[in-house]
């Protein structure tokens, strides 16, 4: 490692906010890009695990790594969070829910995260809360390089991976990647006495591709992949039966890349898969989802002396056949997008507009405005205003135990502010956002506790963020306020649940050309894992208590060739949980560790 590059870059570029390649410096929304160096830390762990910590989020999970989860942004649970891989749709069209506690961090190069409603006007419905952008190994590759890692943990966790990259002198390039991760895990629910202990584990094969071909200097053409076949066991039912759950998730698109005097277009097919079986004593034939989207893209970038316009259609086909109800059930999507950035040394602005036609809900236009201005180079702050709409997924619609096939799109207005100062070696950025939606989509107890609308909800809270480069130190912090409430209904006035109040995370770090550090406090707040704060003597029990979690992390280049990375995660053993309900309890794992060595030739 070069001791003069530094682990932070000021300014990052991001194409998830804008749908073009633009300085994080120069959007308007909230836009966070997580690098290899970051992601470089979170060896052997998933997706999840690296979002668990970022801003603005809050999660829960049904046990260790692997099991059920499901994650929030700004006060919207994940069916209201598009992820794209590659820019293809990874939601499964069932649940609705992107399985990302499935996905290894040892196949991805980078993630870029886009905060609040402006994604909707953007990528279209299930991105009202804001998109995940998770991008495959090998997309940039400058050299050739193989490289092999093995690791080993607690619980019995074990990786093993291979990964290839080559280029030639045209720049066309291969990249190749295959790992093992395995764990005997931790005992998913803690309710039960020790008559039900058992440890749940997980284990996933994973392997990724990407390669570009230039036919000439205008047109590229490439191919990105990512596969993932898992197993994880896990505690099911009131008598907690040991179960487990074979996966099969997949993503893969294919393009092609033309520059025209100035003119970009791209266009891309793709597909992704999330096929699930479930298998307990009871169900020895299993039940089982089968999900996938068909997805085709196209996109025309133009500069121009007065800013960027973008413009496109989408096509989308959404297929999904379970179990849990009878019958297969698809919708088809047709789109159209345009889009305005302008970038100068005094302001910043960017308008986006798009008309969606689902096949089950009609016809949807939605669009953001914002704009920011420039005080000085250093300083500049802003505002934007974004409508949200989201379809209800086929599972919350059909599911034989939870369905509700009345169900309504929920719809919503977006507001966002912030000011923000940034230079070469710090960047500080202060955002209010503010949402009023209409018919949220979520667990209705007064309905047998099947799907529901809430008719009104208030979303709103701030986030600070704030990181630092100072010679070779490296330091920061993040923190959310968030109040997320229902505004009619039986539980007019209280918390929805899973939103914490309160959640920050303190960093601070070393680094120079031998080895980096870095320590963390997280804080998870207060919440409630059922809707409002009481509902009878059944309700005690389900606010979950605040939790201040104690990570820490290192890289040792041993050689240009030789790095050892290392974790240890809750360092002080703190108890906590993200779920507890009716008396289940779900167990996060206590301090854990885990070291790995990579040797890469070159």
């Amino acid at each position: 490692m070069d001791a003069e590059q530094p682990r932070i870059n000021f300014p990052a570029i991001t194409v998830t906010a804008t749908r073009t390649p633009t300085a994080v410096n120069n959007t308007i929304a909230q836009t966070r890009v997580i690098d290899s160096q970051e992601l470089s830390t979170y060896k052997g762990q998933t997706v999840l695990d690296v979002l668990k910590r970022q801003p603005g989020f809050s999660y829960y999970q049904s046990g260790g790594m692997g099991t059920k989860s499901s994650f929030y942004l700004r006060g919207y649970d994940s069916q209201s969070i598009l992820v794209l891989i590659d820019g293809i749709r990874y939601n499964a069209a069932s649940t609705g829910r992107a399985a990302l506690e499935l996905f290894p961090v040892d196949q991805i190069d980078h993630i870029e995260i886009l905060y609040g409603a402006s994604g909707s006007s953007i990528y279209g419905a299930d991105a009202v809360g804001g998109v995940i952008q998770i991008f495959t190994k090998g997309q940039n590759v400058d050299q050739n390089q193989f490289s092999v890692t093995a690791g080993a943990g607690s619980n019995d966790h074990y990786l093993y991976g291979a990964s290839a990259q080559m280029r030639n002198e045209k720049g066309s390039s291969l990249s190749l990647a295959a790992s093992r991760n395995q764990t005997k895990g931790i005992d998913a629910i803690k309710s039960g006495g020790d008559a039900y202990k058992d440890d749940d584990g997980f284990n996933s094969n994973n392997f990724s591709l990407s390669m570009q071909h230039k036919l000439n200097d205008a047109v590229t053409i490439g191919a990105n992949g990512i596969y993932a076949k898992s197993n994880t066991e896990y505690d099911s039912g009131s008598t907690f039966i040991d179960a487990n759950q074979d996966n099969k998730n997949y993503v893969f698109n294919t393009f092609v890349d033309i520059e025209n005097k100035g003119l970009n277009t791209k266009l891309q097919y793709g597909e992704s898969t999330d096929k699930r079986v479930n298998f307990d004593k009871n169900s020895p034939n299993g039940s089982f989802f089968d999900t996938k989207d068909k997805q085709a893209n196209l996109q025309l970038t133009y500069p121009t002396n007065m800013g960027t316009l973008t413009g496109g259609a989408e096509w989308l086909r959404q297929e999904a056949d379970t179990s849990l109800y009878a019958g297969s059930h698809e919708r088809k999507i047709k789109s159209i997008f345009t889009g305005y950035l302008l970038n100068t040394d005094q302001f910043d602005a960017q308008a986006n507009v798009r008309y969606d036609d689902n096949s089950q809900f009609g016809s949807e236009t939605t669009y953001n405005v914002g704009g920011a201005y420039k005080f000085s180079p250093e300083l500049r702050a802003g505002a934007s205003f974004s409508t949200g709409f989201r379809a209800p997924s086929l599972d919350t619609m059909y599911d034989n135990f939870s369905g509700n096939p009345n169900l309504k799109p929920e719809t919503s207005d977006n507001y966002e502010v912030f000011i923000e100062k940034s230079d070469d070696h710090h960047k500080t950025r202060l955002t209010g956002y503010y949402s009023d939606v209409e018919d949220l989509i979520d667990y209705d107890g007064g309905n047998n506790w099947r799907m529901g609308n809430i008719d009104k909800a208030r979303i709103k809270g701030i986030t600070l963020v704030s990181d630092w480069i100072v010679n070779q130190y490296i330091f920061g912090m993040n923190y959310d306020y968030q109040d997320a409430k229902n505004l009619s209904g039986d539980y007019k006035g209280e918390q929805i649940k899973f939103r914490p109040k309160h959640k920050g995370l303190v960093y601070a770090g070393y680094r120079n050309s031998e080895f980096d550090v870095r320590a963390e406090v997280q804080h998870i707040g207060k919440r409630y894992a059922l809707d409002g704060e009481w509902y009878g003597p059944t309700r005690l029990g389900t606010k979950m208590q605040h939790a201040n979690l104690v990570n820490l992390s290192a890289n040792y280049y041993v050689s240009p060739n030789l790095t050892i990375n290392s974790q240890i995660n809750n360092l002080f053993n703190k108890e906590y949980t993200s779920i507890d309900t009716y008396g289940t309890r779900y167990n996060e794992d206590g301090t854990n560790f885990f070291t790995s060595l990579t040797y890469t030739w070159k």
